[in-house]
């Protein structure tokens, strides 16, 4: 069984001031995310004992806590990777290009972008889709209600209340951007290039 850890930031908890404050990444990353790996492991732990004893009345919670906490944690991670003390940009090369040609323009991408944080109950993702070979924003709930199979995030913005109320309290399209000024296109960017390259 494979035992999931909480992975370092990729820089210093005051890397994104003012935009993010130190505070937040330090509880947003050490409690929050920390929670979602330990829930995940939990829930395989629960999920190996049963099969084990052949005891399964407990395993339909930790299959849901599974999708849960293990989206949560990948999630996060990606969260983590897409900005950056450089950040700021536009996406540049390839990346951009296929934007323009799904979306129509950039602007168009980032208006589309920004309506559905806006309204979100946890995540929007700009994400591969590999069913119909298009880039696609999507909402998703809480961490896993909303996905689309087929479809691979490469670039995530959390709008959970944790992410930004003690910067922000309730404005969060400040919060959005806020992100913005820190998103780092280098990681997405990459990440749709490995798609493109297994997919196509």
């Amino acid at each position: 069984m494979t035992t999931h850890e909480l992975p370092p930031l990729p820089y210093d908890y005051d890397a994104l001031e003012p935009h993010v404050s130190e505070q937040v990444l330090r509880w947003h990353h050490d409690t929050h995310h920390q929670g979602y790996v330990d829930g995940w492991n939990s829930a395989d732990e629960t999920l190996a004992a049963n099969r084990e004893s052949g005891d399964f009345d407990s395993s339909p919670g930790a299959l849901r806590s599974v999708t849960h906490n293990g989206s949560g944690h990948v999630l996060h991670d990606l969260f983590w990777q897409n900005m950056s003390p450089e950040g700021g940009d536009e996406p540049t090369g390839d990346l951009r290009d296929r934007i323009e040609a799904d979306f129509g323009s950039y602007d168009a991408w980032e208006g589309e972008f920004r309506a559905a944080a806006g309204t979100a109950g946890g995540w929007v993702l700009l994400v591969y889709d590999t069913y119909d070979d298009v880039l696609r924003n999507i909402v998703v709930d809480k961490h896993d209600q909303g996905a689309l199979w087929g479809a691979h995030p490469i670039l995530a913005l959390d709008v959970w209340e944790h992410s930004y109320y003690h910067d922000y309290g309730p404005a969060r399209g400040d919060f959005v951007d806020a992100f913005f000024e820190v998103v780092d296109w280098r990681e997405p960017a990459n990440r749709y290039e490995e798609l493109v390259a297994k997919f196509e």
